[in-house]
């Protein structure tokens, strides 16, 4: 079982930026597909960026692209989401997930395990 863990999720003036890490709990980390959902408020959860287990990086939503990175330290069990140039729209809990080794990386992120989320609010 995998446990995720998100941090840095905080309130931010549009504009600013704020970075997100998800660290796993054990070693299977590097074999995993990872990615970032957003939950905004009076939306439904939505997938906005997701890395394979080699690296490839795929945007889901047009609005965080140019703005938002995604990558990941295998040495640290650590998945980052870097955000720069927030906007009042970014506002949401995001939660970080992986899938189970099995799954194939020709799909999007399933999110076979989920983080507890992060709440980030940036004010106008």
């Amino acid at each position: 079982q995998v446990q995720l863990a998100e941090s840095g999720g905080g309130l931010v003036q549009a504009g600013g930026s704020l970075r997100l890490s998800c660290v796993a709990s054990e070693g299977t980390f590097s074999t995993r597909n990872m990615g970032w959902f957003r939950l905004a408020p009076g939306k439904e959860r939505e997938l906005i960026i997701d890395i394979t287990w080699n690296g490839d990086t795929r945007y889901y939503a047009d609005s965080v692209k140019g703005r938002f990175t995604i990558s990941r330290d295998s040495d640290k069990n650590t998945a980052y989401l870097m955000m720069n140039r927030l906007q009042p729209e970014d506002t949401g809990v995001y939660y970080c997930a992986a899938d189970s080794t099995w799954r194939s990386s020709n799909k999007p992120l399933q999110g076979d395990y989920w983080g507890q989320g992060t709440q980030v609010t940036v004010s106008s």
